[in-house]
């Protein structure tokens, strides 16, 4: 459904069209002046069912093209011109690497659990400055039986992160999993994304909290968006563990285009040997929506053929053919090998940019036959 602006009913046609790159064919009767005029209050509707009362403006084709009784116009040719009168200032297209992309497809060897169990698993969730995603983040986990903890990190004063030292290393230890949740902790600010939640990891009572977890009692991590960031700039993916950074690390940088991208977009899993998989298959396609300023993958390339051998790269960006690839329009942030999310070397920390727990009920409406990713949560609540 699409409601109607000052553009009428052909500006809807048009970017339902471009939006979801489907063809239209209108009926021979449709008087095409009237699609131009304004229709504020009127709706645009998309149905498989044959509703009285309503006008039938056409049918959807699978060719890229907008169909009259007299002509045919291509949809692409439109699109140029509907973009390219600001294209010089807010770009919607840069120039994708013509290197093929390869999909990765590492398929699990053995499941994956803790060596003891745990009733109700405890998930501490970690607030920054600046988070945002807390609250979806408790659901998801809450949905499967897992206990939540939003930890609010006091910052006014000195005292107060001395104390939310303390109280947080203190939560560790009854914690099974830590999540970092998305958002913009600190602004991005200095100059970058999560400097804030890194360097309060990097405290030397914070950092061994955190080692107990991952190397004595089993424990799982995960770090979306926001906290992708902090997982890649603390080293605890892809290695698996706290350490100091330095140029040949991968990290996470700005998008190639320059801006947020804020979209739906679709990820293959390229393995599924880390627990937090455990319910998903290689070569399983989901949607999952993502928003961010900072999300592209960079890494050198022996690093990523690293990553590919021991089964790292967890999810990665396709198109329409479920292909990997550097396509603005598929790959948002034009990350190197279209990587979207990766692991430590034993799988129990993922690090991933689309927002797995942004998912629910009467979400994505106009978007059929969505896969989501809750049983991201499932897996790991199970894993204890």
């Amino acid at each position: 459904a699409c409601a109607l602006e000052h553009g009428g009913t052909a500006e809807a046609l048009l970017k339902c069209s471009l939006g979801n790159r489907i063809g239209f064919a209108l009926e021979e009767d449709v008087n095409i002046n009237r699609l131009f005029k304004k229709c504020y209050g009127g709706f645009l509707l998309e149905t498989d069912e044959e509703i009285e009362d309503l006008e039938l403006l056409g049918k959807t084709i699978e060719e890229f093209e907008l169909r009259t009784k007299d002509e045919t116009i291509s949809l692409d040719e439109l699109q140029t011109r509907y973009e390219e009168k600001l294209e010089s200032v807010y770009p919607c297209n840069i120039k994708q690497s013509e290197k093929e992309i390869n999909p990765v497809s590492v398929e699990r060897k053995f499941d994956m659990h803790a060596s003891y169990t745990v009733e109700t698993p405890h998930v501490l969730i970690p607030v920054f400055p600046g988070t945002n995603c807390e609250y979806d983040t408790a659901r998801a986990f809450k949905r499967e039986g897992a206990e939540t903890e939003i930890f609010i990190i006091k910052n006014l004063t000195a005292k107060d992160i001395e104390d939310s030292v303390e109280r947080f290393v203190d939560a560790i230890g009854r914690s099974q999993i830590i999540a970092l949740p998305g958002g913009f902790s600190g602004g991005d600010e200095p100059d970058g994304s999560a400097k804030f939640i890194v360097s309060f990891f990097r405290n030397p009572k914070v950092k061994e909290a955190v080692e107990d977890l991952l190397n004595h009692r089993e424990g799982l991590m995960i770090g979306i968006c926001n906290g992708f960031q902090a997982l890649v700039k603390l080293g605890l993916v892809p290695y698996g563990k706290i350490m100091e950074p330095d140029e040949f690390r991968p990290t996470l940088t700005f998008n190639t285009i320059g801006r947020h991208q804020s979209r739906l977009v679709k990820t293959r899993v390229a393995c599924n040997q880390s627990p937090w998989m455990k319910y998903m298959n290689v070569g399983d396609i989901h949607t999952v929506a993502i928003s961010h300023g900072e999300g592209r993958f960079v890494a050198k390339d022996n690093v990523i053929q690293t990553l590919i051998a021991n089964g790292q790269i967890a999810t990665q960006y396709v198109d329409f053919d479920e292909q990997p690839t550097s396509d603005i329009h598929f790959n948002p942030n034009d990350s190197v090998y279209a990587i979207e999310g990766i692991t430590s070397p034993d799988g129990r920390i993922l690090g991933k940019m689309g927002h797995s727990e942004r998912n629910g009920d009467n979400l994505y409406k106009n978007v059929p036959d969505i896969e989501n990713q809750q049983l991201l949560f499932k897996a790991a609540v199970e894993y204890f």
